[in-house]
Formats: structure tokens, C-alpha cells, sequence
């Protein structure tokens, strides 16, 4: 099936799909099901694959691209791959290591995209998230400038096409704008941001400094009692985005994607179900009326699903300011 997708632009001159598959799954489901969800994803013409390292799930993932790639489904240069650096990994001698470890496990020769996963570093050892014997987050000291650089060495290297950032606030993004000597700039700013957060102020930002804006947890979110806040309410049950799907005759879910694509945001759409895989795509067969997206914004009440309780505390938190 060829993709429907439509592309933007990045600051470098790459094209980033629009359209993006989240592959990020809650640790009691089986790996397994990565590789299955990504292959539904390619077949149903989804292009843009985002992973982490974090996410414990990029040799599944890979499995999936490579699989695609050999029964001639698509090409390498058909698939955009997002990995993330992990904050472990912010020291700048182990920012290249990491991106091998991905790309080991994908075994892929390059990313299409290379993100700062979240703007606090981590003691770097074996542990995703280092703990001492009370419990508490280990973190490291590192300048995210000296981090940045090599991540532009990454991407002269060639490991990557483009890189940039996730979790940034405007502070922290520009911190690294304003980078003496800067070489490239972040493309992207991947953030949480869905109808009830809608991240506006930190939208027009960085439309202002040709940065795109990628949404994660779009969709509200998968819940997981580890990272998420269980008294928030479900995105998708909202009554007004219920009668708007039912005006459009759409789902919940297809109005808060679509509405993200008007706005200019690159929106990921997470989904193991091959029925909502399916329906995700159908994104690019309507549109909502400038009133309707008016009533939308409306709905934002600063609701955040993933508040990064375990960074708190950090003089770099990134979810303490306003945006």
C-alpha cells in the first residue's frame, strides 16, 4: 500500500511524515507485540516510526522495518526512525554510544531522527533510571550545550539525519539556540500535548524558530499507574469531543489527531490494536471547520498525563515553568 502521509519540512532540509506510529508500551506487554503493532502500522501506510532506547524495544522494532524492507513492502529511505538518547547517556563521550546501542539493536546503519530524550541527566551505569539505597533518583551533572555537540557530531557522522530534542521547555531550547558556535539546530521539540494541554505558547515558539512541534500521548494516554496521575480524566471519554466525532462520524481519537495536523503539529498516534492502527491512518480523509477547531482549543486545561515525577526536584525540571 502506498502511503498516504503528507510531510513537513525540517530546518535541515529532511522531511519529517506528519503521521507518526508510538511504539512506547507499558513493561507488562510482551515485547513481541512491538514488532507485530509496527509491521500492522507499515502495512496500513503508516512511514514515521518513533522509538526509544528507553522504550526496551528497538530489536523488536528493527525486526519489524527490517521484515517490511525484505518482502519488499518498502525501502529503508521510506521509513523515518526517531530513536532518543537516554539521560544516562548525556555525558557527550557516551551521546555516540548510544545512538551504536540503538542502531546495534536495530541493526539499522542509520536513524532518520536522533532526540535528547528529556533535558536531566542521570548517573550513567547499567539502570535506565539509577536510584540510591532511599529510593531516590541519582542525578549527574552535565552541560546539555557540551550534549548537544555531540549530537552534531552524530549527525556528521552520518549515524543520523537530524537530530533535536524531547521534553524541552522554551528555556532550555533556548539555551541551546543560543549555543556560541552552534552548528544545528534541534528540528524538533518532541513534547506531551494533547487537547487538554495543548502547549500553544510553546507551539508558537517554535513555529517562530522553525523548530516543528511532535506530539506524544495525543491521545490522552496509556495510563500506566508508574508515570501517570490516575485521578486525570480520559481524554477520549471528553462529551464534546464525543458529539464532534459523531458530527464528522469519525472517532474520538481521529478528531484530537486531526486537530493537532491543523494546527501544524507532527502528531503520534500510539495503538497496538490493528483495528485502531487501521482507523489512525483514515487522519488525512477529512477536515474540521475553523469553528470547530476554535472549540477545541477550548478544551485545553493544562492537564499534564506525564508529569516526570521522578526528575522532580531538578533545578532543570522542564514541566515547572509555564511552557
Amino acid at each position: 500500500m502506498n502511503s498516504k502521509q503528507q510531510t513537513v519540512k525540517l530546518s535541515d532540509g529532511h522531511f519529517i511524515p506528519v503521521l507518526g506510529f508510538g511504539t512506547y508500551a507499558p513493561q507488562e506487554v510482551p515485547k513481541t507485540k512491538a514488532t507485530e503493532a509496527t509491521k500492522i502500522a507499515i502495512d496500513a501506510g503508516f512511514r514515521h516510526i518513533d522509538s526509544a532506547s528507553m522504550y526496551q524495544n528497538e530489536e523488536e522494532v528493527g525486526l519489524a522495518i527490517r521484515s517490511k524492507i525484505a518482502e519488499g513492502t518498502v525501502k529503508r529511505e521510506d521509513i523515518f526512525y526517531t530513536t532518543k538518547l537516554w539521560c544516562t547517556f548525556h555525558r557527550p563521550e557516551l551521546v555516540q554510544f548510544g545512538l551504536e546501542q540503538s542502531l546495534k539493536k536495530l541493526q539499522l546503519h542509520y536513524v532518520d531522527l536522533y532526540l535528547i530524550h528529556f533535558p536531566i541527566s542521570l548517573k550513567p551505569g547499567e539502570n535506565y533510571l539509577p536510584t540510591d539505597e532511599n529510593g531516590k533518583t541519582i542525578f549527574d551533572t552535565v552541560d546539555l550545550c557540551a550534549t548537544w555537540e555531540a549530537m552534531e557530531r552524530c549527525k556528521d557522522a552520518g549515524l543520523t539525519k537530524s537530530i533535536g530534542v524531547s521534553n524541552f521547555n522554551r528555556r532550555q531550547l533556548e539555551m541551546i539556540l543560543n549555543k556560541p558556535g552552534l552548528k544545528y539546530k534541534p528540528v524538533c521539540n518532541q513534547v506531551e500535548c494533547h487537547l487538554y494541554l495543548n502547549q500553544g505558547k510553546l507551539l508558537d515558539f517554535c513555529k517562530s524558530k522553525d523548530i516543528v512541534l511532535v506530539a506524544y500521548s495525543a491521545l490522552g494516554s496509556h495510563r500506566e499507574k508508574k508515570w501517570v496521575d490516575q485521578n486525570t480524566p480520559i481524554l477520549l471519554d471528553d462529551p464534546v469531543l464525543g458529539s464532534m466525532a459523531k458530527k464528522y462520524k469519525r472517532t474520538p481519537a481521529l478528531i484530537a489527531l486531526r486537530y493537532q495536523l491543523q494546527r501544524g503539529v507532527v502528531v503520534l498516534a500510539k495503538s497496538f490494536s490493528e483495528k485502531r492502527i487501521k482507523e489512525n491512518i483514515q487522519v488525512f480523509e477529512f477536515q474540521l471547520t475553523s469553528e470547530d477547531m476554535k472549540v477545541l482549543d477550548g478544551l485545553n486545561k493544562n492537564i499534564r498525563y506525564i508529569p516526570g515525577s521522578i526528575f522532580k526536584g531538578h533545578p532543570e525540571f522542564p514541566f515547572s515553568d509555564e511552557y
